[in-house]
Formats: structure tokens, sequence, C-alpha cells
């Protein structure tokens, strides 16, 4: 049994959904308290706090909940046919 690879698109839409949503999380609760500090520390914070969380929790289960489609085929259209060999 060969384990599909999902094509790359899937899982770049995947990243940015699970980034979008982390930034935005932190952003939210730790953004006020951080507004004084200087850009390069807040973006410090910001990327440590992001790599670890998108790579044990949004990532894995990202991939869990949107496996069908991740590894669902491209449907054909109607008017294809398959090929006659």
């Amino acid at each position: 049994m060969t384990r599909q690879t999902p094509p790359r698109y899937k899982l770049a839409l995947l990243n940015w959904v699970g980034a979008y949503a982390v930034i935005t999380l932190i952003l939210q609760v730790l953004g006020p308290s951080m507004i004084s500090w200087p850009l390069p520390l807040r973006t410090l914070l910001l990327s440590a706090l992001m790599a670890p969380a998108m790579t044990w929790l949004v990532v894995p289960s990202l991939t869990r909940l949107f496996r069908g489609w991740l590894t669902s085929a491209p449907r054909r259209r109607e008017t294809e046919r398959p090929l006659a060999l």
C-alpha cells in the first residue's frame, strides 16, 4: 500500500490557515501588552510562540480534520473520458 502525498497547494493552504489563526490569537491575547515593545522583540516572541504551536498542535489537528480533503483525488469533469488503451 502506497501512501498518497497531498498536493503542495493543499498543504500550503492548510499551513496558511493555521498560521493566520495562531497569529490572530497571539496578537489578541498579547498584542495590547506588547504595543510599546520594539518590532524585532514583538516578532521574536510571536515567532517563538507560533513555531511550536504550529508544529505540535495546529498542523497535526488540521491534518487530521482535513485528512479526506488532503488525500482526495481531483475529480474528473464529466466531459473527460478515461484513456483507452
